[in-house]
């Protein structure tokens, strides 16, 4: 059955014409993003708690598909809705589950940790941003290997389904920490418009960063709905989440009696051993606050993926940033994760200065340290931004293990394999 929803404008892919065989365009780009080694490496970086410390926390890789589950999940709640949805006109589910397994592929080791500190040390060249990596990775370097092979050719659909923002790093007043896409990506911003300028206007404030298409909106708020229980979850495993430190948290919080309800219900579930299965009904109402209505705006007109908008209850919103504060109340603000923040800062400044050094300050190489093929990629830029661009991409790569280990060889005396370089 023909799915009217989209037209040849979505399904078109970055880069012309690529090879077609029984799956739709969208599945092609599910199972390319299923089959990369970035993909594979998030089974080994840090959502919350650090990769591999416990096997039952969740991953950058379990949470994409968890992330997944919920939106396929909405795109099965709205199309049992009926109109605007119908039979030959809905959103695409392996589409929005693409959109969602790739969400965090740009992510770096150390969770939001190991990003800050990055941002930090590419402030003066261009920035480093999660989501602008991911459409770096998407497009640029996947499948990056010396015969010329580089992105995935994505369609113009996945492409802008990962786009939460759409503001460069030079339309900022000052430079900006997150919320942009790096200023070589204005070409991809311009593929996934068609070429459409953006009007006067859109570029003041965020009013460009808060235009996302359906498919993007709905990967957003499935991740803002995993991430905001599952995170409770978790920490409450993790002995963060107790009902004293809660109580006490609450206690210096303007709880209304919506909030009071929702910490009565936190605690009947810890208490009952049960927070799984609770919290497992929430995601059920988190997928059921969700309807769609039209709007209007440039693309409007060009695409039904702006046509239309996801709506959210405000209740469910509501509901959603009171355990994110929560969770980043209690759990990130613990000493806990601030030292794997002090961690992650040593391990991402101490590598980059040791890179710096031996690739990019002329006359300074005593030793090559990182894999040739890296070597080869940094010593091709012309300009130390295009270098240091090279070095951000191969530590945002590593994963938490590789990380760690490629530090205790250059810095630990004691540690080393010949085996383990990569």
């Amino acid at each position: 059955m023909t799915n009217r929803f989209y037209t040849a404008f979505d399904c078109d892919p970055l880069g012309g014409r690529r090879k077609r065989d029984y799956r739709t365009p969208f599945q092609i780009d599910r199972d390319r993003i299923i089959h990369a080694h970035a993909f594979r490496k998030l089974q080994s970086k840090t959502q919350v708690f650090l990769s591999g410390e416990y096997d039952f926390y969740r991953t950058r890789l379990t949470h994409s598909m968890e992330v997944a589950q919920i939106g396929r999940s909405i795109c099965t709640y709205l199309r049992s809705r009926g109109v605007p949805l119908h039979g030959g006109f809905f959103i695409d589910s392996d589409l929005v589950e693409a959109v969602c397994l790739a969400h965090d592929l740009g992510h770096p080791p150390f969770g939001h940790s190991g990003e800050r500190t990055l941002q930090e040390l590419m402030a003066r060249w261009g920035g480093f941003e999660g989501n602008a990596q991911t459409l770096h990775l998407l497009t640029e370097t996947i499948y990056q290997n010396e015969a010329g092979v580089r992105g995935m050719a994505p369609t113009r659909a996945l492409l802008d389904g990962v786009l939460k923002y759409k503001k460069l790093f030079c339309e900022f007043p000052a430079a900006p920490t997150n919320h942009f896409l790096y200023d070589p990506q204005e070409r991809h911003r311009d593929f996934v418009f068609g070429g459409h300028a953006i009007p006067a206007g859109w570029h003041e404030g965020e009013k460009l960063n808060a235009l996302k298409s359906v498919e993007c909106q709905i990967m957003d708020w499935a991740d803002d709905a995993a991430y905001s229980l599952n995170d409770i979850i978790d920490g409450v495993t993790a002995g963060f989440l107790t009902i004293e430190r809660v109580e006490k948290w609450a206690a210096a919080e303007a709880i209304d009696p919506e909030r009071q309800r929702w910490l009565g219900q936190l605690f009947t579930a810890i208490r009952g051993d049960r927070l799984e299965g609770a919290f497992a009904q929430k995601v059920g109402g988190f997928i059921t606050a969700c309807r769609l209505r039209e709007r209007g705006n440039f693309m409007s007109a060009r695409t039904n993926r702006y046509r239309f908008e996801l709506a959210i209850a405000p209740a469910a919103e509501r509901e959603a940033a009171f355990y994110k504060k929560m969770a980043n109340d209690i759990i990130f603000e613990s000493p806990q994760l601030q030292q794997m923040e002090h961690k992650a800062r040593r391990v991402l400044c101490e590598l980059w200065d040791s890179c710096w050094r031996n690739y990019v300050e002329p006359g300074a190489r005593v030793v090559r340290i990182l894999p040739p093929r890296v070597g080869r990629l940094i010593d091709a830029e012309a300009t130390p931004a295009g270098k240091a661009r090279q070095i951000c991409d191969w530590l945002a790569g590593l994963t938490d293990g590789m990380i760690v280990r490629t530090y205790q060889r250059l810095f630990d005396p004691e540690f080393g394999s010949i085996r383990d370089l990569s």
